[in-house]
C-alpha cells in the first residue's frame, strides 16, 4: 500500500493538527499508559473525550448518525498519530469506543444505539467488558455466569475477573450462560448490565507496581431488564466474536503502543555512557527494533483489509503477543542496562510499565490461546483433541474427569 498521505487523508490531517494546537491547552495531563484513578482526573479525561467527540476526533469510524465521522481507519490512523504527536492524552474509554460500541452497532436494538452511543463517545458514561471468569479466561466459551429469566427480565449469578475500568464504568457488556443444556459455544447471550445495579461488587485486584489496572466483578441476584440482550438469546458467541475482534484490532494496531515505540525508549537507552557501543545492548535493541518495524507493516496489511471492507484474520492476535512479548523485552533491556533507576516510580520513569507489561499478555487472550489460532488458521495445523464439541454444558465436568479416569 502506498504509505503516503491522499490529499484526502492529508487534508484530514492538517484538519485533526489544527483543532489540537488551537485546543491543546485544555487537555488534562498525559499520563502515558499509567492507570487513572483519582475522581478528579477520571473527570478531568471524560471532559476531554468530550472535546475531542466535539472536535471531530473520536469516532472516527463510527457512522456518523451514531455520533461518529463516517471515516476510514486509515484517518482513524491519521487521528491518532497527531493526538500522539501532541503529547495530549487520547480518550478515556477505549473499551467502549474502540470494541464495544462497535458491536452495539453490529448486533443492538435500535433503541440501545440511540440510549447508549452517544453517551459512550462523549465519555458520559464509560463501559467495561465482563468477559473472562476465574475458570473461564483463555477458554471463553466456558463462561459460568448464569442469567436465569424471571417475568421481568433476567436475573444474574457469578464472578468476572481482570476487567478493566469497571471501578468507574457505567455500564458493561457481559457474557452469561442462558442455557447449560446447549453446547458451551451455544447456550449464551449477551447483556448490558449497569454497574449500579443492586447486587454489583467491584473489587480492585493491586499489581505489583500499586495500581489497579483490573478489577474482579461479583454479581449476586443482579435483576436487569428484558431489553437489555444484546443480538440473540443464546447466540451470544458471535456477538462476542465481534468484540473480540475488535478488542485484537484495537490492541494490534497499536502495535507500537503501550509507550513502547522503539524510538520511545531508545533516547533513554543509548543515552547512558557506554550502552550505544555495547555489543549486547546494539545486539538486544536491534531485534527489539525490527520487531517493532515488523509491527508497523503488520498494522499496514490489516489496515488494508479493513480498507477494503474485509475483516481482518489472525494477523491482530499475532501482532498482540509480539507488541507485549518485545514491550517486556525492551523494559528488561532497559532494567539491564540503565539498573535500578529504570524501576523508579516517578512520572518520567519506567518502573510503572516494566511492572504493569506482564500483566497485559492476558490482555485480548493469552499468549498460548493466540499461538493456537495462528497454528490452525495461518499454518494449517491440525486442531488439538476437544473433549467438548457437541457436549451439553451441563455435562462437561462429568467428562473432563472421565476422560483424566477419576
Amino acid at each position: 500500500m502506498d504509505l503516503n498521505d491522499t490529499p484526502e487523508l492529508a487534508e484530514h490531517r492538517a484538519k485533526v493538527r489544527a483543532w489540537l494546537e488551537a485546543h491543546k491547552h485544555e487537555a488534562p495531563v498525559n499520563e502515558g499508559a499509567s492507570q487513572v484513578e483519582a475522581e478528579d482526573d477520571i473527570a478531568a479525561r471524560r471532559a476531554w473525550q468530550a472535546r475531542l467527540t466535539e472536535g471531530g476526533l473520536n469516532g472516527t469510524t463510527w457512522p456518523a448518525e451514531f455520533g461518529g465521522q463516517g471515516l476510514g481507519p486509515l484517518h482513524q490512523v491519521v487521528t491518532n498519530q497527531e493526538i500522539g504527536a501532541a503529547g495530549v492524552p487520547g480518550i478515556l474509554d477505549v473499551i467502549g469506543v474502540g470494541m464495544l460500541g462497535p458491536t452495539l452497532i453490529a448486533h443492538g436494538a435500535e433503541e440501545q444505539k440511540e440510549r447508549y452511543l452517544l453517551p459512550m463517545l462523549r465519555g458520559d458514561e464509560v463501559w467495561c467488558q465482563l468477559f473472562s471468569e476465574p475458570a473461564a479466561g483463555s477458554d471463553l466459551a466456558a463462561v459460568q455466569t448464569r442469567a436465569r429469566r424471571t417475568e421481568t427480565g433476567w436475573v444474574l449469578n457469578g464472578q468476572k475477573v481482570w476487567t478493566t475500568n469497571a471501578q468507574f464504568s457505567q455500564y458493561g457488556l457481559l457474557l452469561a450462560r442462558t442455557d447449560p443444556d446447549l453446547p458451551k459455544h451455544k447456550g449464551l447471550t449477551m447483556f448490558i448490565v449497569p454497574m449500579d445495579a443492586p447486587g454489583v461488587t467491584v473489587r480492585p485486584l493491586r499489581q505489583i507496581s500499586g495500581d489497579a489496572h483490573f478489577n474482579e466483578v461479583f454479581l449476586d441476584d443482579v435483576a436487569i431488564d428484558e431489553d437489555a440482550t444484546v443480538g440473540p438469546i443464546d447466540g451470544g458467541w458471535g456477538v462476542g466474536m465481534t468484540t473480540l475482534m475488535f478488542e485484537r484490532v484495537t490492541i494490534g494496531l497499536g502495535g507500537e503502543g503501550f509507550g513502547w515505540r522503539a524510538d520511545r525508549f531508545a533516547g533513554s537507552l543509548l543515552a547512558e555512557p557506554g550502552a550505544a557501543e555495547d555489543p549486547e545492548v546494539r545486539h538486544r535493541f536491534g531485534e527489539l527494533a525490527a520487531d517493532f518495524i515488523a509491527l508497523r507493516f503488520t498494522g499496514y496489511r490489516m489496515l488494508t483489509t479493513l480498507q477494503q471492507g474485509r475483516i481482518p484474520g489472525p494477523e491482530g492476535g499475532l501482532a498482540k503477543v509480539t507488541t507485549i512479548k518485545a514491550a517486556i523485552e525492551a523494559g528488561e533491556l532497559l532494567a539491564d542496562t540503565l539498573g535500578p533507576e529504570a524501576l523508579s516510580m516517578e512520572p518520567g520513569g519506567w518502573g510503572k510499565l516494566i511492572a504493569d507489561l506482564p500483566g497485559l499478555k492476558s490482555a485480548g487472550g493469552t499468549e498460548e490461546i493466540l499461538r493456537n489460532m495462528v497454528g490452525e488458521r495461518v499454518l494449517g495445523l491440525p486442531p488439538e483433541p476437544r473433549l467438548d464439541k457437541g457436549v451439553a454444558f451441563k455435562e462437561l465436568r462429568a467428562r473432563e474427569k472421565e476422560a483424566v479416569g477419576t
